[in-house]
This record gives C-alpha cells, sequence and structure tokens, in this order.
C-alpha cells in the first residue's frame, strides 16, 4: 500500500469515528455539523479544541469519585429538614403567584436546589458596600470561615483581608480558601499563599492549572460563608480593582447579595462539594451546619434590619458535569414568564439560540426588555464586545432597549421580572457560563428587593 492510499484510510476512518461519536451525543443538529467540519478540516487541532472546550457532562460520568452538582444526594442528609418540607413550601408560596410556583419547581428540579424561606436578604451594591459588610462579618466570625473567589489577586485590599483571616485562626477559626488557578493567573503571588500557609488558613485551587484536558472547565463561583450562617454570593471577585476601577476603568459596577440563615447553609454546601472536588477532604458534618440546627437563624418575626428583607430563595448550580444547563434554563423560563418588563444586566452578551429566541419573542410580545451591558471590556480584551453588538443589534431589531453602560466596568449580573422574581449571581449571559463554566446564582422570589434591584437599574440608567 502506498503512502498517500495509507493516509487516505487513515483519514477516512478518522472521519467515520469522529462522526460516529459527535452523532451518538446527540448534540443539536448545528453543534453537530459545526463539530463534524471542525474535526475534518483541522484533524489534530480539531480534536484538541473538543478536548478543551468541546465536552459535555458524559466526559465526566466516568468520574465516580467526584462529587458534581447534585447537591440533593451529597448533603441529603443534613438538610433532610429542608427537603421535606419543600412541597408544603412551594405550595404556600403559589397562592402569591403562579409564576414563582414554576420557576421554583424548574429550580428544584434541574439543578436540585432547596427552596430556603428563613432568610435575610440584602442586595448590596459596590465592593464600597459589600467588602466593609464581608470584613466586618469576617473579624466576628467563632467557627468557620469558607471562600471561594473565581479572582483572588494580592494587593493593598487583599493584604488587609490576609491578615483577617490570619487573626481569626489564631482565635481558633477554621478558615478555607478556593481559587480559579486561571482567573488569579499572575495575581495571586506564592509569597501571597506562603504568607496564608504559614499563618493556618488552608487554600487549594479548585483544579490544577496544568490539567490540559480540564484548562477551559473554569469554576466561575462567588462565595462566601461565615459560621454556616452568613452567606455572601453574586458577580464581585476580590481585589483592589473592584474598589478603584483599576487599570482600565474609574470604577466598577457590580452587585451582591447577603444571604443569612438556610441559604447561607445552602453556600456552604456549594463550598464543601468544590472544596472535595479539589481536595478530595470530605467536611460534610452536622456541626459545620447551625442554621439548620435547633438554634436557627434570626426569627422572621423580628423586625429585619436596614437594607434587609425576609425572602425565600433558592440557590441554582450548574457546571460542565451537571445534568442539565440549569442556569440556562432558569433565564428562559424569568424571561418568558414576564409580564411587563425584563431588566438585565451583563457584562457579555454572546448568546446561544435560545435565551436570544427569548428576548426576541418577549420583546415581540410587547414586554418592556432593558438590556444593560458594559460599552467596553479591560485592556486590549475588546474581541468578546464586539462580538456582543451583533446579538444586541439583534435584541433591538425585535424591540429591546438596549443600553451600554460608560462610567465604568458594568460587572453586575442580574435580571429581574415585574418586580417580582429576581436573580443574582455569577453567570454572565454567554454562552461559556452556560456550558462549561462551574456558575451559581441566587434566584430570590420577593417583590421588594425585585424592585429595589430594578431601582438600581433605573439609577445606572443615567450613566449610559
Amino acid at each position: 500500500m502506498t503512502w498517500t492510499a495509507a493516509i487516505g484510510w487513515f483519514f477516512a476512518a478518522y472521519a467515520l469515528l469522529t462522526g460516529i461519536f459527535i452523532l451518538l451525543e446527540n448534540r443539536r443538529p448545528q453543534a453537530t455539523l459545526a463539530w463534524i467540519l471542525l474535526f475534518l478540516t483541522l484533524p489534530i487541532i480539531g480534536l484538541g479544541i473538543y478536548v478543551l472546550f468541546g465536552r459535555d457532562r458524559k466526559a465526566f460520568s466516568r468520574q465516580s469519585k467526584l462529587a458534581r452538582q447534585n447537591l440533593h444526594g451529597t448533603a441529603a442528609p443534613l438538610i433532610e429538614q429542608l427537603l421535606a418540607g419543600q412541597d408544603a413550601e412551594i405550595s404556600r408560596l403559589e397562592t402569591q403567584s403562579p409564576v414563582r410556583r414554576r420557576l421554583m419547581s424548574l429550580v428544584r428540579r434541574n439543578s436540585h436546589s432547596v427552596l430556603t424561606t428563613r432568610n435575610r436578604v440584602a442586595i448590596q451594591q459596590d465592593a464600597s458596600t459589600f467588602y466593609p459588610h464581608l470584613m466586618e462579618d469576617l473579624r466576628t466570625a467563632q467557627r468557620s470561615i469558607y471562600l471561594q473567589f473565581y479572582t483572588w489577586a494580592d494587593d493593598a485590599f487583599t493584604r488587609e483581608l490576609k491578615a483577617i483571616l490570619i487573626e481569626r485562626v489564631a482565635q481558633g477559626v477554621e478558615v478555607r480558601l478556593l481559587y480559579d488557578p486561571f482567573g488569579s493567573l499572575f495575581r495571586l503571588t506564592r509569597r501571597y499563599k506562603r504568607e496564608l500557609s504559614r499563618g493556618g488558613v488552608q487554600w487549594a485551587p479548585v483544579s490544577a492549572l496544568y490539567w490540559l484536558h480540564t484548562i477551559s472547565y473554569r469554576n466561575h463561583r462567588k462565595i462566601a460563608v461565615i459560621d454556616g450562617r452568613v452567606g455572601y454570593t453574586g458577580g464581585m471577585n476580590i481585589g483592589q480593582e473592584h474598589l478603584d476601577g483599576g487599570p482600565s476603568f474609574d470604577r466598577w459596577r457590580d452587585t451582591q447579595v447577603r444571604l443569612e440563615g438556610e441559604a447561607a447553609a445552602v453556600l456552604q454546601v456549594v463550598f464543601l462539594v468544590d472544596w472535595y472536588n479539589a481536595t478530595a477532604e470530605d467536611l460534610f458534618t452536622p456541626d459545620r451546619f447551625p442554621s439548620l440546627a435547633n438554634e436557627g437563624p434570626p426569627s422572621t418575626t423580628e423586625e429585619p434590619r436596614a437594607g434587609d428583607a425576609y425572602a425565600p430563595v433558592q440557590i441554582l448550580t450548574s457546571g460542565p458535569d451537571s445534568e442539565w444547563r440549569a442556569i440556562r434554563q432558569l433565564y428562559f423560563a424569568i424571561i418568558m414568564a414576564a409580564q411587563h418588563r425584563v431588566r438585565l444586566q451583563t457584562p457579555f452578551f454572546i448568546l446561544d439560540a435560545t435565551i436570544a429566541e427569548a428576548l426576541r419573542a418577549a420583546a415581540l410580545a410587547g414586554i418592556v426588555v432593558d438590556v444593560m451591558v458594559s460599552d467596553r471590556g479591560e485592556g486590549l480584551n475588546q474581541t468578546p464586545y464586539w462580538a456582543a453588538n451583533t446579538y444586541l443589534a439583534e435584541v433591538a431589531a425585535a424591540g429591546a432597549r438596549v443600553h451600554m453602560y460608560g462610567k465604568g466596568y458594568l460587572h453586575a449580573k442580574t435580571l429581574s421580572i415585574d418586580g417580582e422574581v429576581c436573580s443574582i449571581g455569577s453567570a454572565n449571559l454567554d454562552i461559556r457560563s452556560f456550558s462549561i463554566n462551574y456558575e451559581l446564582n441566587a434566584v430570590i422570589y420577593d417583590a421588594r428587593l425585585a424592585q429595589e434591584l430594578e431601582a438600581a437599574f433605573e439609577r445606572d440608567l443615567g450613566d449610559c
């Protein structure tokens, strides 16, 4: 056999095998065709791109030791009392709004997320509000501090934070820190990590940066949990740039939410799952969950503090190893449930067909759809923002109103409808967040908080 014939037979076998493999994955027709074309036109490079970016949850199915995003199965014994009352709570809240019941049921099934009702909730706009509250809670921690962020830097602010963490360790508090090695690349120094270790802080990357087969599957979550009672999540990472805007902006505009009560315990479950996946250390013990013990969170008969409200909350997670694209389904369901208005903030706007169609359909149906995005990115990283213009033009053509935020960098990831339900979390409105990032959103079923978020949106319009 000649070399030419051998190469021909090899290429034919390669095309047949890769084509069968992609067809058996049962993807959408457009995605299937795109991968087949990539494999054929770039035989070796195409396979590399697939390994880095293309695998879905089936690629993780053989990792039996991985405590995936099934929070129901992982922590069921610890949250049994919450699980037992789910049907009754959802039925009780159904009388307030049928929309809420549909969303609660969706989130319960697509990410095994429990509905928590005994929560004090406060929306915090910008790091100038979030950081002082976080530091106050850290200084008063008595049992544990769990922190997980996509980006953690070594700078003036984080060195102050480091001193607090080391001081709490000296007082007998358990302190653990997770960070994403890609998001913190060139930001978190070896010296900083050595000083954390010497001070007794236990830290770990969520995955090894040299594991090429998982390098594109980033953990983009933002979680802080203090004593199993108080938690934070949202769009903000840990770094000085959130306070002063960094080298590219005068300010960063972002949104976080403070949760005190049962929702903080669920945030802690997510952290402990990610800690186990990163370190193989099992920390699931009942004493880490005082919010679910008899002592419980603050009584809902008390008057909330200024800025707080008592509200039902579901913590929704998704990742490349999730059974469903849970956050994408949530966004689709929220948008399609709107009766009057949709208000959405995101730095990135690169949509898949599902969310693009939902926004266009809502706008064409007469729903007031407002989309607010950052008008530019940091430094030379402008490609995603240029790409977003195509999608923005499409939704604008359907009647949506597009607002380009220009006072600083808009980093918030929020969605609200009708002043009734809102979502605050880490997920951008883009394909990466929906498909290959580990993300987390808090879904809040409270009119006062949803209207507070919409009032912030109104104020931001003055800077667009």
